[in-house]
């Protein structure tokens, strides 16, 4: 996808449509109500930081993956969350509020832990050893493609309610149109891709993200955290950011072939969060009827 020029050009002008809208539904308020609950900020962060990469060396070793497709999972299991994590998190009644903080937080804590992943990935599958250094200007980029649209989502909110709240309806529609038209164009882009090596990572790709989902899922209800805060949880450490990933693999390690388990994950991962929100909205009908 990283090649594409119309999905490249689409895709961050969709997102901030969509991040705008987000937050249409948003004040300070809820960002405070999160600041109070930092158990979910840190239950997010653990599973993150501590059990998906484990996850994804594990799997890469179980289906013996050549050593590059196996650097390329591990470095999609140390990316944070990507932006339309926030999306998936909003259609499926998440705590949209938890999880614009967590994709910021773990965003900056990236910084720190993505590099460690990758060094030890390299020596793992490739018996190789370097310095790996931080993705700062993706890191940025993301922050600014998440917190700009979101600022002025919640300006319109506090200065005019009234429109917010009548945009409700339209806005939703519109996110779920947007995420549509990025499946499509993200597979007819990736096709290729997907064709050839799907067979070989494409059962990996998808059984790590069921893992990421269900376990950010499960693990917050564990401990007793509210749905929607389960729900945010689960979206934020299920829905990686493969163009980062991809941006690591090719623009800073120099190995191409290590973009392909993020390019199949990131195709993957619309149809299982996907069938994921419509799991969770299905249980929400079903407890109240």
């Amino acid at each position: 996808m990283s090649d594409n020029p119309v999905l490249m050009l689409f895709l961050p002008i969709a997102l901030a449509v969509v991040m705008a809208g987000l937050g249409l539904h948003l004040t300070l308020a809820d960002f405070r109500r999160v600041l109070a609950v930092p158990r979910a900020v840190a239950v997010a962060l653990g599973v993150q930081v501590l059990l998906l990469p484990p996850v994804a060396f594990g799997l890469a070793m179980a289906f013996d993956l050549p050593g590059e497709l196996a650097l390329g999972l591990v470095l999609l299991a140390a990316s944070p969350g990507g932006v339309t994590a926030n999306l998936f998190s909003h259609l499926a009644r998440g705590d949209v509020a938890l999880n614009i903080s967590l994709t910021a937080i773990n965003s900056i804590l990236a910084l720190l832990t993505l590099p460690v992943w990758t060094a030890l990935a390299l020596s793992v599958f490739l018996g190789t050893e370097g310095s790996v250094p931080p993705p700062t200007r993706k890191i940025v980029e993301v922050a600014i493609l998440v917190i700009g649209p979101v600022a002025l989502g919640m300006a319109l909110r506090a200065w005019r309610p009234a429109l917010a709240a009548a945009a409700e309806k339209p806005v939703r529609l519109l996110s779920s149109a947007l995420l549509g038209v990025l499946i499509v164009m993200a597979f007819v882009s990736e096709w290729d891709i997907v064709r050839a090596y799907a067979p070989v990572v494409g059962l990996a790709c998808i059984l790590f993200n069921l893992v990421s989902l269900l376990s950010g899922y499960f693990v917050a209800r564990g401990v007793r955290l509210a749905e929607p805060q389960a729900i945010a949880i689960a979206f934020e450490i299920g829905i990686h950011n493969g163009t980062l990933a991809i941006f690591i693999a090719i623009e800073v390690l120099g190995r191409d072939a290590a973009s392909i388990a993020p390019a199949v994950y990131a195709l993957s991962m619309y149809l299982t969060g996907a069938i994921f929100a419509a799991w969770l909205l299905h249980r929400a009908r079903a407890r109240i009827a």
